[in-house]
């Protein structure tokens, strides 16, 4: 199988913290030095969070900033993905940083169950969200934690308030949500090829679920996300030492099933995105 394999690393996200696995990069300056060395190592796209001092989330428009100029910096080329989820932030303040006009940035197209809340997405917030990306030319990640979310994304694409070809990443392992479950992750690609042929996907397991599902994608073919935000562990008795060494774990498998990894620059053509 000849189709490059783009890498995403989750190098942070909103709930791990030091004492999960003090590899957690929490400052904006263990942040880039976490993802340069996971760029080293084969990571194309950088998934973005930003944390307080207090290792609490946070949706500083300040705080992206400092990130991305690091990660421009240390990691040229890299694509830079900032999240607007909702742990960091209420309403419109999860794109106040829409305005520093990212490569990407994710975007969840509606609502459901996490461990403990609601995960909330009403459609005005989508469709505000999504306004702002297309105002400053950001790709959306659509986040797909359940297969109406597939549904809606394409919706979505054909009003003109999402550009094609879509992105769909696949979560899947959330408790409470989509299960990592083998038969409906098929239906998932299926769903996806038949409403909207031109789309790229990637898979995105939680926990024990990241390893399983970084296999399945990369020998369906998709494209595949890892990083200590989804999983601080190599296995039930090890914690990950660096975001690296999960992208080393996911390098591996790609040469298991004959699947080159994707440069940045052909992670940037896959996805459309500019150069520079």
């Amino acid at each position: 199988m000849s189709h490059p394999c783009i890498i995403c690393v989750a190098i942070t996200g909103s709930l791990p913290r030091k004492e999960n696995n003090p590899a957690v990069p929490i400052t904006i300056e263990e942040q880039v030095e976490s993802t340069q060395a996971a760029f080293e190592a084969g990571a194309t796209i950088a998934h973005c969070h930003v944390r307080n001092d207090d290792q609490t989330p946070s949706s500083d428009p300040e705080k992206f900033a400092r990130l991305m100029e690091g990660l421009k910096r240390h990691c040229p080329g890299m694509i830079t993905q900032l999240s607007t989820g909702g742990r960091s932030g209420a309403g419109e303040e999860r794109g106040g940083m829409l305005p520093l006009k990212p490569d990407m940035a994710s975007l969840s197209v509606g609502s459901n169950n996490f461990p403990n809340r609601v995960y909330e997405n009403p459609p005005q917030l989508v469709e505000w969200l999504a306004d702002e990306m297309l105002k400053y030319d950001i790709k959306p990640e659509i986040e797909a934690f359940d297969l109406s979310h597939i549904h809606q994304a394409v919706n979505l694409s054909q009003q003109g308030k999402l550009r094609a070809p879509l992105y769909v990443q696949f979560v899947m392992g959330v408790k409470n949500a989509m299960l990592a479950d083998k038969a409906t992750f098929n239906i998932y690609i299926e769903t996806l090829k038949r409403l909207a042929p031109d789309a790229q996907w990637c898979g995105a397991g939680i926990g024990p679920n990241q390893y399983l599902l970084n296999e399945w994608s990369i020998a369906a073919g998709g494209h595949t996300r890892t990083g200590l935000e989804d999983n601080v562990r190599l296995d039930r008795d090890t914690l990950a030492p660096s975001n690296a060494a999960l992208v080393e774990r996911t390098v591996a498998l790609c040469e298991q099933y004959e699947r080159p990894v994707a440069t940045w620059q052909q992670a940037r053509d896959i996805l459309g995105l500019r150069v520079g």
